[in-house]
């Protein structure tokens, strides 16, 4: 692992007027000390056995808090769980992990901590042991009640255009900056051609976001992900640095080597020239501006408040279900 730049933010927001509770990075001092301790130990022992996980983790994060809020709906198994949504199905990954930490953390302190606060605290830890910024995370969420099938099927896309993914962040309270900055967790991971192999063949002509795939890139993605392949074979988001959280993700976007539609329309689309394209350079020059900027967007994704009938939540005994 890189070693990783500690950016500290001390200026902790909360989202979506008629929040219940003000998070707090210090809630669980007491009740429960070793929190912290506990889900990082958790995740290193997860990243030596697969490092892949950094990057799914994230992900599930922040599928999980743009359904619902930050509520740990995404993890409830049922009929109507989100993890048979198309963005997930086959694709999310880290369950397991989430309740290894959950079955530590509540030998430590049962009944304490919420499986929305060791989500997203696992998402953190996850950037930090890749190499990426530090940051205090505001705890004290609960667990929500039900899950959102419906909804999760609406999580932004890798074939949206960039009106349609930036109203989906400004739908949840976060604005065309968040959608540059978290985009940048795209810096390591890997997707499934599925998601990008309309990029591969047959796609439009000039002046078109997916006709900037540079020419190397695309020849050897070919090979990867052939004409009438299953799909699930997968390629790096950063071919660069797989499996290190860096910029350059930005980088590659510049060059015209960004994986997915969604990553290469921040920068080359018509739309981008005057809201994302800026943002792309900046943090292609600078490691340091990136990492300043993803971890206030982190904080703010974090933030998102449960949003369904005003349900205060409770605290899961077993991440998987509700406790009744």
């Amino acid at each position: 692992m890189r070693g990783h730049v500690l950016l500290t933010v001390f200026t902790l927001c909360m989202l979506c007027s008629g929040a219940k509770a003000q998070l707090n990075p210090n809630i669980y001092a007491k009740s429960c000390p070793y929190l912290v301790l506990i889900v990082r130990r958790q995740v290193m022992n997860a990243l030596k056995a697969d490092t892949r996980m950094a990057a799914s983790l994230i992900r599930l994060h922040f599928h999980d808090c743009f359904v619902n809020g930050c509520d740990a709906s995404v993890l409830l198994d049922g009929d109507d769980s989100e993890k048979l949504a198309i963005p997930n199905l086959n694709s999310a990954r880290g369950f397991e992990v989430i309740d290894t930490i959950k079955a530590d953390v509540e030998y430590a302190c049962p009944g304490v901590v919420s499986c929305a606060d060791i989500l997203t605290l696992a998402a953190r830890d996850s950037v930090v042991l890749s190499g990426g910024p530090q940051w205090r995370v505001a705890l004290g969420r609960t667990d929500g009640l039900v899950a959102n099938q419906s909804s999760a099927n609406n999580l932004p896309s890798p074939f949206e255009p960039l009106d349609a993914i930036t109203a989906k962040f400004v739908a949840v309270g976060l604005n065309v900056a968040d959608v540059v900055a978290l985009s940048g967790a795209h810096t390591f991971g890997q997707a499934k051609c599925d998601v990008f192999s309309n990029r591969l063949f047959n796609f439009d002509g000039a002046g078109s976001p997916d006709a900037t795939l540079e020419t190397t890139l695309l020849s050897d993605l070919r090979t990867v992900c052939p004409a009438g392949g299953s799909g699930n074979q997968t390629a790096p988001l950063d071919r660069n640095s797989t499996y290190a959280f860096d910029n350059n993700y930005f980088k590659n976007l510049l060059e015209g080597k960004g994986l997915l539609s969604s990553d290469q329309i921040l920068f080359s689309s018509d739309l981008a020239v005057n809201t994302t394209k800026r943002l792309v350079e900046a943090y292609s020059r600078s490691q340091y501006l990136f990492f300043r900027d993803f971890t206030r967007s982190m904080i703010k994704m974090g933030g998102i408040t449960n949003l369904v009938n005003g349900s205060s939540g409770e605290v899961r005994k077993n991440c998987r279900v509700i406790n009744n």
